[in-house]
């Protein structure tokens, strides 16, 4: 599947090294390989300063968080036919953070959060329970594709619970 992630190091206070740019790679193929479709993104990495910024500048929210998605969209009358989608904002910091509040590892995270953003890329979201459970259950499908739990279960938590 034809997929390029840029990525971008601009954190300068990284609790611990991120995933390879390879890794980055891979789990956006596992989106364009699932939806057959090729994919192109910037995934820039950064500090918890500009995380919070980005998010109050286009959030209206005050604080850092893990994952920010720009969609791009192209200028009124273009037809693109370019597979670039937009660029990702990931703050390191709250990601190693949310691993370690949620029990769950730091590298399965991160998959999660490039995987969420990139669908938020591709247009889907989560503002209605509807929207929520169709996205939640895509993203659970392509994680488990890469052998990752289900993000949205707490750990010790079985189907049965």
């Amino acid at each position: 599947m034809d997929v390029e992630v840029t990525v971008q190091h601009a954190a300068d206070d990284e609790p611990q090294p991120p995933p390879d740019d390879d890794d980055f790679e891979r789990w956006v193929v596992r989106v364009a390989e699932t939806l057959d479709r090729p994919l192109a993104l910037t995934a820039r990495l950064v500090s918890a300063q500009e995380s919070q910024q980005l998010n109050r500048d286009y959030r209206g929210r005050d604080k850092p968080t893990n994952v920010l998605s720009f969609p791009f969209e192209p200028p009124p009358g273009i037809d693109w036919q370019d597979p670039y989608v937009g660029d990702l904002a990931l703050c390191s910091q709250v990601i190693h953070q949310e691993a370690v509040e949620q029990g769950k590892g730091a590298r399965e995270h991160w998959a999660h959060m490039v995987i969420h953003g990139t669908l938020h890329l591709l247009g889907y979201d989560h503002q209605n329970h509807d929207e929520a459970e169709a996205m939640e259950a895509l993203e659970i499908r392509l994680l488990a594709g890469l052998h990752i739990a289900d993000p949205y279960r707490t750990p010790g938590e079985t189907e049965q619970s």
